[in-house]
């Protein structure tokens, strides 16, 4: 980058931070010019993938009306519904058009007729693993294979994706497979379409623009910035700044430069890599540039070096030459938008794709259809259409079979015993999660606070996640249920101000009372999950007679019960100063460790919702 170009771009950040102070800006207002120009960079490419980020309401309708506008008439935009199947997606047998041909004739699903076009995802956070495997294969590809019922095909499905995520909560978010390859991302919450400007683009303008975007050209010093810049933001994928780019370009195209240029660098920044970003680019240290510029006098005076050595510093690896690229693009946005994004980029670090329920379980009649398999119709619900469609491409073979067996002409469908098909079913159970607390003497007041808190956080969330929540106490010479599998708030509040505390530390009884509850969870159907709060020193055996040695021995005996039994297991040390007893107690369970020396309610609250949504140690 020239020394002219990096001054006008720190004169633009300086210009637009004087622009939006802080106390002046109109957040919603500029949260909705942000989403409008990034549905308007979509409306230029839609390849590039789109996530929106909101809740039915007028902000998204209208976002989604403004988007219709600018795309072209002739595009096809297809909506694919929440548990679209399989079958809905990539086509297959046409059932009438093939018993009246008598030969098979294929029919172009959902992903097939949204070639050229865009595919709208409802409650893209419901997406099925199949499904989303499938509308995956085609933004890599840009085709959709068929492989079912005796045919295949592979056709076209190159399309732009515009996901609708609707999730609640951090944890509620569409596939990382699916993320990952969606450029542009818009956050909705907040933003208010009644204060923003109407777009400046419209279908003529975005038509144009489609033009330009062909022969736009790029150059290496651009896609270097933009690696630069992930690399500043933290960001692992690959993937990122090269949608940036194609970003870049769609903004160059808009705005009618043959060329990307440092606004339409900074646009990708903002719109690609800062949704995506862990982290927020630092200043270097005042005092590290201080004395690399004021060497000491006693040193000798060296020769300054050649250009082939400057060339090969900046090779290396050292600083990113990009940082003002990075400043402008930050500086471009207001504070409290920025402050916006460092909070979803903590958040998306402990997000995970894995939902909200517990682990899923075959369901022979009842659930979520998830296909068709042959079986026998008298004991599974049967598939007609599926059935009829696996018969369609033999009748022609077996009508003339038994018309030379009979001498007579059937008209009649013919069905076989083999073309039986019985439907799939899917269910997610309840998800129970145990906590059991090491309330001997030896943990600390406050720790027991913190497990307090800990519990009705977890009970408060249960209604979204469906969870169930019991507790057990261990102190003294024996551990107690304080509070069954519930779902009630209320009951699980007046056990806990009842929450005793003193005592010796039967660490294997109350291993063994969880243990007990997490196996009566699962008999009704329920994924159990056991979180252990101890400091692991135990001194109360299973016999409630006192002693380390064979406390430890009873301790790691029962950790090994739960392990065996494939409980998905957490420990988190309590202890001051944590030691190797509560971590040597968690690899007998098969248990994930976590040492939370000064950790609080919430935190705890974190690590146990973590592991509920894995459903796994």
């Amino acid at each position: 980058m020239s020394p002219a170009a990096l001054s006008a771009v720190t004169d633009r950040a300086a210009n637009a931070a004087d622009e939006f102070p802080e106390a002046t800006v109109d957040i919603a207002a500029a949260l909705w010019a942000e989403a409008v120009e990034a549905m308007t960079l979509f409306a230029v490419d839609p390849c590039v993938g789109l996530r929106l980020r909101s809740r039915a309401g007028f902000a998204r309708d209208s976002l989604m009306r403004q988007l219709t506008a600018l795309l072209p008439a002739s595009e096809p935009v297809r909506r694919m519904p929440a548990g679209c199947t399989t079958d809905a997606l990539t086509g297959g047998i046409d059932l009438a058009a093939t018993l009246a041909a008598g030969r098979p004739v294929s029919r172009a699903g959902l992903l097939a007729s949204a070639h050229r076009g865009v595919l709208v995802a409802a409650m893209a956070e419901r997406m099925a693993p199949q499904a989303c495997g499938l509308v995956v294969q085609c933004l890599d590809s840009g085709f959709v294979r068929i492989e079912r019922d005796g045919f295949s095909a592979e056709v076209p499905a190159c399309f732009g994706l515009l996901a609708l995520d609707e999730g609640i909560g951090p944890d509620e978010a569409p596939a990382s497979a699916l993320c990952d390859r969606l450029a542009l991302s818009i956050e909705l919450d907040g933003a208010d379409p009644r204060r923003g400007e109407a777009p400046s683009s419209d279908r003529i303008s975005i038509a144009a623009a489609r033009e330009r975007l062909r022969g736009t050209e790029t150059c290496g010093e651009a896609a270097a910035q933009l690696c630069q810049a992930a690399w500043a933001f933290g960001i692992a994928s690959l993937r990122a700044p090269m949608m940036a780019l194609r970003v870049a370009r769609a903004a160059a195209a808009l705005a009618g430069r043959p060329v990307v240029a440092e606004e339409d660098i900074e646009a990708a920044i903002r719109h690609v890599l800062l949704p995506r970003a862990t982290r927020l680019p630092s200043a270097p240290e005042a005092e590290d540039e201080h004395e690399a510029d004021a060497p000491s006098d006693d040193s000798p005076q060296e020769e300054p070096p050649s250009s082939g050595n400057d060339t090969d510093e900046n090779a290396q690896g050292g600083e990113p030459p990009s940082d003002l690229v990075v400043d402008a693009a930050k500086a471009r946005l207001p504070e409290g938008l920025l402050a916006r994004l460092a909070s979803q980029a903590r958040l998306d670090l402990v997000r995970r794709p894995s939902g909200r329920s517990g682990a899923a379980m075959r369901a022979p009649r009842h659930g979520r259809v998830v296909g068709t398999q042959a079986g026998d119709p008298r004991r599974e619900r049967l598939d007609l259409v599926a059935t009829l469609t696996t018969a369609a491409p033999w009748q022609v073979l077996r009508k003339s079979e038994r018309q030379a067996s009979t001498s007579v002409q059937s008209t009649s469908v013919q069905v076989r015993e083999d073309d039986f098909r019985v439907r799939r079913y899917r269910t997610k159970r309840e998800t129970a999660t145990i906590f059991a607390v090491d309330a001997s003497g030896s943990a600390a007041l406050a720790r027991l606070a913190e497990a307090k808190g800990a519990v009705e956080l977890i009970l408060s969330e249960c209604y979204v996640r469906r969870d169930r929540v019991a507790l057990v106490a261990f102190r003294g010479t024996k551990a107690e249920i304080l509070l069954p599998e519930t779902k009630s708030l209320t009951r699980a509040k007046r056990a806990l101000a009842a929450f005793p505390a003193g005592g010796g530390t039967p660490l294997a009884g109350g291993i063994t009372a969880a243990l007990s509850l997490a196996r009566s969870s699962a008999r009704e159907g329920r994924t159990p999950l056991i979180a252990l709060l101890t400091d692991g020193r135990a001194n109360i055996g299973v016999d409630g007679v006192a002693g380390r040695a064979a406390a430890a021995a009873d301790a790691h005996a029962a950790a090994r019960a739960v392990r065996a039994a494939g409980i998905a297991s957490l420990l988190i040390d309590t202890a001051q100063r944590p030691g190797s007893a509560a971590r040597d107690v968690a690899d007998s369970m098969g248990a994930t460790y976590l040492a939370l020396p000064r950790a609080d309610s919430r935190a705890l609250s974190t690590a146990v919702s973590a592991m509920a949504r894995d459903g796994r140690p």
